[in-house]
């Protein structure tokens, strides 16, 4: 609850104080009110009763009129006091719950590349989601329905012992704490029949998304009928899991029932006897009824209410496990901007940089390299060899533990990320691309360019011809991920982005790999061009892209073993020559 307090304290809601001010007030004062009701009404029926009140016919009208008034203006306020809580406390709660998720959302963007390499990216979405619902469900459910309730319970308690007697509080005191201990312990041994539930619906939207997701491959292989079946059985799993939960549900109603009808039951008789033995009058049996069932109207849900605020207290638990993660890359105090860009590109330099991704795995050892500016550096080598861990490094996705790299003399880690985001920019193998048009996904690198310059980009990726053949041109949708388009679209795509951030450092792994022959040469020439005025790091496995390049370091294990140029390295006739016979005699 503390982490939720300062959540509110920091939601940025207009009026915030105030609006958290008048909330409070209102549930003390719908509570109240919805106490004084009751005693309003039997104090109206009491001035009715036979030899009671004042011998004036028109005094006992008057009495009872002005207590009757008094009823219907209190029970008025207890029932409007919530609607204009709502009205004024839900601009907090709404914007306490968008604070939440926006936080969350950001913090977990901020997070290391190790992070989301190991995460789950539907159950990340739903720890944002069911963690920022959490808070306005915790504020409704504890702030405005278990803690007034309390407060009206002992503000009956408090009526009953004074205007009564001390045992009609006893009795009700006791039917809700025998009430209360029921819920909890049947609602607890609900919990794994919920829980049950919970996972043969999670089962069943698996199963249904994966094979929608996986539909070519279904239906390829012929399998609809298997996995219909599958799914089906999951069906008759949840439906077991469902018959379960709702049975439970029932018997906890019923108890729930049953206590609380014999609560009122012995206060009605009690109540009754105390007329009779002439110590109450008739208006107090009313006043005695209506604050009991005051008190049970929200006890009604309080087995719901225990149940979701144990799972909201979860969900919120695990959003702020989620923030509490610090992200491996962050800026340091006195990080800088870069030098201002030369327009001849960028000078990366390596010095004894070391990596391990684990105590199995080694990414890189020992690594010495310098890219010049204007330059173009090839990685090869098989896979594993390091090559997607060098261009990570300087990226900055992750740190060297020893060594350091350096962008235009400045130790990357000195460098605002914000900065070297602008400075850099990457065209991957895969082509990731938002389900947007495809004039959104080549301007997500320059939001602010203009329709020509995306044009423009669109052009020099060789993607001209393939827009103006589509219905709707640059306002195409590509779908999820991009999968509307054919791999090479989507790379031409991802070049056309990278061309469009301009940046001074730029980094193409393997960046062609999905075009056909005339397309790739096509591109290859356009990359030949745009690499001029910049430096470009190139992850290549197709050695014939990289013949033309600066330097071509070759990589096996971790460690650069041969380094030079195409024709320097073919002269050596060590693993580049043997790569370069493999590759030449298998085309």
């Amino acid at each position: 609850m503390a982490d939720l307090g300062r959540l509110v304290m920091r939601s940025g809601a207009p009026g915030l104080k105030w609006r958290v001010s008048v909330s409070l007030a209102l549930v003390f004062v719908g509570k109240l009110a919805g106490v004084g009701a009751p005693v309003a009404l039997g104090e109206a029926i009491n001035t009715l009763a036979p030899g009671v009140g004042a011998s004036a016919v028109a005094e006992v009208g008057v009495g009872f009129v002005t207590f009757a008034l008094a009823f219907v203006g209190l029970r008025l306020i207890a029932a409007c006091a919530p609607y204009a809580r709502d009205a004024i406390f839900t601009v907090v709660s709404q914007s306490t719950m968008a604070k939440a998720a926006t936080e969350t959302f950001a913090h977990a963007l901020a997070l290391s590349l190790d992070f989301h390499q190991g995460k789950q990216t539907g159950s990340m979405a739903r720890i944002i989601d069911r963690g920022a619902r959490s808070t306005d469900f915790l504020m409704r459910s504890v702030v405005f329905n278990l803690g007034p309730t309390a407060i009206e319970l002992v503000l009956a308690m408090i009526v009953m012992a004074t205007r009564l007697d001390w045992r009609f509080a006893l009795t009700a005191f006791v039917t809700i704490v025998i009430y209360t201990v029921l819920t909890f312990k049947i609602t607890d041994w609900r919990l794994a029949h919920r829980r049950e539930l919970n996972e043969a619906d999670s089962r069943t939207a698996g199963l249904s998304v994966d094979a929608l997701l996986n539909y070519e491959t279904v239906k390829t292989f012929g399998s609809e009928d298997r996995t219909v079946g599958r799914y089906a059985a999951a069906m008759g799993d949840y439906v077991k899991a469902g018959v379960k939960a709702n049975t439970s549900l029932s018997m906890l109603n019923a108890i729930q029932s049953v206590v609380l009808n014999l609560g009122l039951a012995l206060m009605t008789v009690m109540a009754g006897y105390e007329v009779l033995e002439g110590r109450m009058r008739i208006g107090d049996v009313t006043m005695a009824i209506l604050l009991l069932i005051g008190i049970y109207g929200p006890l009604n849900m309080l087995g719901f209410n225990y149940r979701e605020i144990r799972q909201a207290f979860i969900d919120m638990e695990q959003m702020v496990a989620l923030t509490a993660l610090q992200p491996d890359i962050v800026d340091a105090p006195d990080a800088r901007d870069l030098p201002p860009a030369t327009g001849r590109g960028a000078e990366i330099v390596f010095e004894d940089v070391e990596f391990r991704h684990d105590a199995r795995s080694t990414g890189l050892i020992g690594m010495n390299f310098r890219a010049a500016p204007g330059s173009t550096v090839a990685l090869v080598g098989p896979s594993g060899a390091g090559k997607t861990t060098a261009v990570r490094l300087a990226l900055r996705l992750i740190d060297p533990q020893s060594g350091r790299i350096t962008l235009d003399g400045v130790d990357l880690r000195q460098v605002k990320q914000s900065a070297l985001r602008r400075a850099v920019a990457l065209v991957p193998q895969d082509v990731a691309l938002f389900n947007d048009t495809i004039a959104a996904n080549i301007a997500f690198a320059r939001p602010e360019a203009s329709p020509a310059d995306v044009r423009a980009a669109a052009e020099a990726a060789e993607l001209g011809g393939f827009i103006d053949g589509l219905p709707n041109g640059m306002a195409t949708l590509v779908g999820e991920r991009g999968l509307k388009l054919s791999g090479g679209e989507r790379q031409r795509v991802g070049i056309a982005r990278a061309l469009l951030a301009d940046p001074r450092f730029l980094v193409l792994d393997e960046a062609t790999s999905a075009l056909d022959g005339p397309t790739e040469e096509a591109i290859q020439a356009t990359l030949r061009k745009v690499r001029e005025g910049r430096t470009t790091l190139v992850i290549a496995h197709r050695l014939s892209t990289v013949v033309d390049a600066d330097l071509i370091l070759v990589l096996r294990r971790g460690r650069i073993v041969e380094q030079g140029r195409h024709a320097e390295l073919l002269e050596n006739a060590g693993e580049y020559a043997a790569l370069w016979r493999r590759q030449t005699r298998e085309v």
